[in-house]
């Protein structure tokens, strides 16, 4: 899937990967972190999302990838920008790793299984490092893929206005 309605598919997909990984992120650093946030539905949610970045994240790179060879000569900044971008794989995974994890700390703690402390600060450890490797990640290819977009046109529109 390369276009949609005469779009490239990319720039559609890519909007729901630049909310839904740092929201996944965030609720994740949340369950690990608060116990209650853990216990109740939000885990469930966590996983949900996290499922939906895995699926999302290879199609977007896909069709990132198909933009990226339309070009004959691409410049250093979307060059940049694909190649940060192949990495978003290895955070979609990272991230849906730690939603298994929490998932399973909700189900061994609402059978009353005892956990080890150290299980479940290694689960936040990991939650949070994760959570905020992959907040940063998207922001450094968000930002790679708009400046290679809108850089050129920005500054021209603001030397048109006289800024």
């Amino acid at each position: 899937m390369t276009v949609i309605h005469n779009l490239p598919a990319h720039v559609l997909f890519v909007h729901f990967i630049v909310v839904l990984m740092p929201l996944t992120a965030i609720l994740e650093m949340v369950c690990a972190l608060w116990p209650a946030a853990r216990r109740g539905h939000l885990v469930w949610l966590t996983l949900v999302l996290a499922v939906i970045v895995m699926v999302l994240t290879p199609i977007t790179i896909h069709a990132g990838q198909w933009l990226y060879n339309l070009r004959r000569n691409p410049d250093e900044i979307l060059r940049e920008h694909a190649e940060r971008g192949e990495t978003m794989l290895y955070f979609a995974i990272a991230l849906l790793v730690v939603a298994v994890a929490l998932t399973a700390l909700h189900l061994a703690e609402r059978r009353g299984t005892d956990l080890r402390t150290l299980v479940t600060v290694g689960v936040a450890v990991l939650a949070v490092v994760v959570g905020i490797a992959s907040i940063v990640q998207t922001y450094r290819v968000g930002d790679a893929g708009s400046q290679s977009v809108w850089g050129d046109e920005i500054a021209r529109l603001q030397k048109s206005r006289g800024d």
